[in-house]
C-alpha cells in the first residue's frame, strides 16, 4: 500500500516529535494515570451507577450503552486484526514503549476509541459535560502516543471510530 507511505512518514515524524519532548518522565507519569482511566473500569462504574440511579430509564440506556460498546469492540477488533499495524516499539529500531500493551497491533487505538464512545454516550445524557468529556478523550489519545504504544493516526482513527459508533447507535436507538 504505497499510497499510505506519506501518511506513515508524517505519523513517524509526529511520533518522534512527541518522544523528543522535554519532561518526558512527567509526561509518561501523567500518561499512565490518564490511560488507566480508559482501561474500562470507569465505563462499568458509570453504567452500573446510572442504571441504579435512573431505574425507570436506566434499563433502556444500559441496553443502548452495551450495544454501542459491543459494536465498537467488534469493529475495533476486526480493524486491529486485519490491518495488523506494528506498534512503535516493533516498527522503530531501538525504541521501547513505556508500558506493555495488552495486544500486538497498533491500529486503531482501542483506548481512544472507547473513550470517545463513552464521551458521546455520556454527553447524550449530560450535555453540559461534553467539553470535559472531549478533553478527557483527547488526553487519553495523547497518553497512548506519549506512552509509546500508538502512532498519532492510531488515536485519530480511534477517536473517529468511537464517536461515529456512538452517534450511529444513539440516532438508531440501539441494537438490542
Amino acid at each position: 500500500m504505497r499510497w499510505l507511505e506519506p501518511v506513515q512518514q508524517i505519523d513517524l515524524s509526529l511520533f518522534k516529535w512527541c518522544m523528543a519532548r522535554r519532561r518526558r518522565e512527567t509526561l509518561t507519569a501523567i500518561g499512565r494515570a490518564v490511560s488507566r482511566t480508559a482501561d474500562g473500569w470507569l465505563y462499568l462504574v458509570f453504567i452500573v451507577g446510572y442504571g441504579a440511579l435512573e431505574w425507570s430509564e436506566g434499563n433502556a440506556y444500559v441496553r443502548l450503552f452495551v450495544s454501542a460498546f459491543l459494536i465498537e469492540r467488534l469493529i475495533y477488533w476486526v480493524l486491529k486484526n486485519s490491518c495488523r499495524r506494528n506498534r512503535p516499539a516493533d516498527a522503530i529500531h531501538d525504541f521501547t514503549s513505556f508500558i506493555i500493551p495488552s495486544d500486538k497491533f497498533s491500529f486503531p487505538s482501542g483506548h481512544t476509541s472507547a473513550a470517545f464512545l463513552f464521551a458521546v454516550l455520556v454527553a447524550s445524557q449530560f450535555p453540559s459535560l461534553l467539553p470535559l468529556l472531549v478533553f478527557w478523550g483527547v488526553l487519553v489519545g495523547l497518553s497512548r502516543v506519549f506512552l509509546g504504544v500508538h502512532f498519532p493516526t492510531d488515536t485519530l482513527v480511534g477517536a473517529a471510530l468511537g464517536s461515529t459508533v456512538g452517534f450511529v447507535v444513539l440516532t438508531s436507538g440501539g441494537v438490542f
